[in-house]
């Protein structure tokens, strides 16, 4: 099954490998590409990064709570290369002066940002998201590791929005269990916040889907929606989440019409 960029509905998830699944994109088709791809991250040596993704992310009274997933164990070199591949598409699909926006960690930080660059995107800048001082640390000696990143940009010529913006540089937002579907979510209201740019009505990209937060900020915020996600696992939860997103957004929808009658 193949993507197709020409979405009437208000969202569409796809169970597969994202750079395949890209190639077959149209060009110039997306508004916006806003993504968290595996970070491969976790720890400095060879051997840290080839843990399973719920010894290397998860606290220890939350380990097997969520499946877990592959692709999070690639060496400096070829994480660098196979972002630059994907990321070359997400530029071709995207329309010119749409977003892209792809989130890291502090250790990943300097390679995204070189792998942003080498797929072709103009890289403008960093958004801090801002965990809370909940956030853990080794031990006393460490400034807590209370930030992730995300490193954005546009395809060519960035435009002047007049639906909304500026935006904030550092978005806070703490992670609640009750909205937490995958070992390495985002919160709604972080997502919420990232699809701001994209006009409303504009189609959302999330080549590394998740538990689809993109996808359900997109849609609650009336945006469109194309996912794609490898893990059937966490592409069964996308879809449940993304249908309950329809849902309410509909209601919400009936509620305003209902009201400006009234009006």
């Amino acid at each position: 099954m193949h993507a197709d960029p020409i979405l009437a509905a208000p969202w569409q998830l796809i169970h597969g490998e994202c750079l395949p699944l890209l190639m077959a994109m149209r060009d110039n088709s997306v508004d916006a590409v806003i993504t968290d791809p595996p970070y491969s991250s976790g720890g400095f040596s060879r051997d840290d990064k080839a843990k399973d993704p719920d010894n290397k992310y998860m606290q220890q009274g939350h380990r097997g709570k969520y499946p877990s997933f592959g692709g999070d164990s690639r060496d400096q070199r070829s994480y660098l290369l196979w972002c630059s591949l994907w990321i070359a598409e997400c530029v071709r699909v995207l329309k010119p002066g749409g977003y892209f926006m792809a989130f890291t960690d502090w250790r990943q930080l300097p390679v995204m940002t070189d792998a942003v660059q080498a797929g072709g995107v103009f890289w403008r800048g960093i958004v801090a998201w801002d965990k809370g001082r909940g956030s853990r640390a080794p031990h006393k000696g460490y400034f807590k590791h209370q930030c992730e990143y995300i490193v954005w940009g546009t395809k060519g010529q960035i435009v002047i929005l007049e639906h909304d913006g500026p935006f904030d540089g550092c978005i806070q937002a703490i992670v609640r269990q009750d909205d937490k579907h995958h070992m390495t979510g985002k919160p709604t209201q972080l997502m919420s916040e990232l699809v701001r740019p994209v006009v409303p009505g504009g189609l959302v990209l999330d080549p590394f889907a998740g538990s689809a937060s993109t996808g359900v900020a997109a849609v609650l915020t009336g945006r469109r929606f194309i996912g794609i996600e490898r893990e059937l696992a966490y592409a069964e939860i996308s879809r449940e989440r993304l249908t309950e997103a329809e849902r309410q957004a509909n209601f919400l929808a009936g509620q305003a019409n209902a009201q400006t009658e009234i009006n």
